[in-house]
């Protein structure tokens, strides 16, 4: 077990609460793009750089897990990890990490593919209940599923493992499972789901009959949750939105309680979405991603009346993955910003959100040269982050 820990001084940055006269810098991204397709709006890529001046304390909690995908925290302020192969572990403040917790039904961890998000029941500390998603294997292929199951009193396993849910159609792929899930407010589940990459499942995201490249919203049991929109004659009942490509980050917003989305885009292109109950983001009629080929996706065309812009997009791509709003106030000037995890980016995003714009941009522990997966908020107000090299990492201000 590695343990690092440094005392950074990341630079300026802005919030709700703060004027206009805040320092802004050049943005963070610097590269060339791999288009001249123009922004529907002003601010919408390359928005301004911001930097954090609250001094921070970085911790290497661990380095031992084993390509973990998801984080959350206990109530007793441990973290509870998913791995992409397989197995759960639990990891203490001070970096001991549990023996894998038993029990979860088999993953197929081929390409993208394994144990995926996770999430918390909201009254996990008298249920115990965890609920996840994986890629299964079924007749006809794969497909992106959820399940729910009790960790046990020993911790060594969970008990009853359930699955509720299964993505249809299943199809023999390895890519694009989506695979973040959330509560919202009535304790009902978001869930995201990709729409599997191929150019023959491509098209399902636009098929409200089929459950890839979409948000789903479901009840604890799997069933489609009260109040959804509807998509039409013989559209699905958990349909929540439609026209995602792979969506790897939900996050709640902790002051509005709606929900923020963060989706790979192909070659550019990856977005940041304010979710609204029955539209169409737009994948793959509208992208501002090119085929990694270089050739359009589709008619190469941005916009399109009917289908949602993203609040925010990269040209290159940082890969978007989990991410959490910060809603605590060890770091004041973080306050509901949004951070996620940036794979091929290498850091961590910061975004200042105003008015359900981007009003800023930081990118932190981009020195680290690590792939991170997903970000979340403890019950100590820090913030952790996992990467897929196995370390979880400890953010929060210095002392």
């Amino acid at each position: 077990m590695l343990t690092a820990t440094a005392t950074l001084a990341l630079h300026a940055c802005s919030n709700d609460n703060e004027g206009p006269n805040e320092p802004k810098y050049p943005p963070v991204e610097t590269a060339d793009p791999n288009t001249d397709y123009q922004p529907a709006f002003t601010g919408q890529t390359r928005g301004p750089g911001v930097r954090t001046t609250t001094k921070l304390d970085t911790t290497v909690i661990t380095s031992a897990l084993t390509s973990p995908w998801g984080v959350k925290s206990l109530p007793d302020g441990r973290l509870l990890v998913t791995q992409k192969g397989g197995t759960m572990r639990i990891v203490t403040q001070t970096g001991t990490v549990s023996s894998p917790i038993t029990g979860l039904p088999a993953v197929n961890a081929n390409g993208q593919g394994g144990l995926l998000g996770l999430t918390l029941d909201p009254a996990f500390s008298t249920s115990r209940m965890v609920y996840w998603v994986f890629s299964e294997n079924i007749a006809g292929g794969n497909v992106t599923a959820v399940a729910k199951g009790r960790l046990a009193n020993d911790e060594k396993t969970i008990e009853n493992a359930t699955v509720i849910y299964r993505a249809i159609p299943a199809y023999n792929g390895t890519l694009h499972y989506g695979g973040r899930i959330v509560f919202d407010a009535q304790g009902n589940l978001f869930v995201s789901t990709g729409e599997r990459s191929d150019l023959v499942t491509r098209p399902l995201a636009q098929s409200t009959t089929a459950a890839l490249g979409k948000v789903l919203r479901i009840t604890k049991d799997g069933q489609p949750a009260p109040g959804n929109p509807t998509f039409g004659e013989g559209g699905l009942p958990e349909l929540y939105t439609i026209g995602h490509r792979n969506p790897q980050g939900l996050a709640i917003h902790p002051v509005t309680g709606e929900l923020w989305q963060a989706e790979h885009g192909p070659r550019g292109g990856d977005e940041i979405n304010r979710i609204q109950a029955g539209k169409n983001f737009g994948w793959p009629t509208i992208t501002y991603g090119i085929e990694y080929s270089g050739q359009k996706v589709g008619d190469g065309i941005q916009q399109k009346d009917g289908l949602e812009q993203p609040v925010y997009y990269w040209d290159p791509v940082v890969s978007p993955s989990g991410m959490t709003f910060y809603a605590g106030d060890r770091v004041p000037e973080w306050k509901n910003n949004l951070f996620i995890g940036a794979l091929s980016g290498q850091h961590i995003v910061r975004l200042v959100i105003e008015n359900n714009k981007v009003a800023g941009e930081e990118r932190i522990l981009a020195g680290e040269n690590q792939r991170f997966r997903d970000v979340t908020q403890g019950t100590d107000g820090a913030l952790y982050a996992i990467t897929d090299q196995g370390r979880l990492y400890r953010l929060d201000k210095a002392e």
